[in-house]
């Protein structure tokens, strides 16, 4: 009923729903990398980031469990070996739970489901609260509450 009552003039298009896929895509890409880096940290051989042009040409390598993907000459050691799947797998998820909570929120506030023209909380105390029903209760229940009268 809502929505019969209000008029956007701005028509849905497929910009927004774009960009924010390929955020969402580049957080995942991203998380990819950041988990070599975190199995790397955790295997005591510090924190390696790939240099920006291997950034999603070595996707597939560290994928496949390679710690040196991506990453310059000599930056770990040969016997560098962490459990690379296992963090970025583990990062991935917590990555999408975040994506898709994101998600959940903002499809409730900026979604077509979402509640128009609703009162804040502070407002509704000033129209229906307990402080309002007290102002105006001589005129709710003059009987028991008689107006005031200024005897001058």
């Amino acid at each position: 009923m809502q929505q019969q009552r209000r008029h956007n003039p701005y028509p849905t298009t497929w910009e927004i729903p774009a960009g924010i896929t390929i955020a969402a895509a580049a957080v995942l890409l991203y998380g990819v990398h950041l988990g070599r880096a975190l199995a790397t940290l955790l295997a005591g051989h510090g924190w390696h980031w790939p240099a920006p042009t291997e950034l999603v040409t070595s996707i597939p390598a560290v994928l496949a469990g390679n710690p040196h993907a991506g990453l310059p000459v000599g930056a770990l050691p040969p016997a560098a070996s962490a459990p690379v799947l296992a963090c970025v797998i583990a990062l991935e998820v917590v990555l999408l739970a975040g994506i898709i909570a994101t998600t959940a929120w903002g499809w409730g506030r900026w979604g077509p489901g979402r509640m128009l023209g609703m009162a804040t909380p502070a407002q509704v105390e000033n129209v229906l609260g307990v402080s309002r029903l007290r102002k105006v209760r001589h005129i709710i229940r003059p009987d028991l509450y008689p107006k005031k009268r200024d005897h001058r």
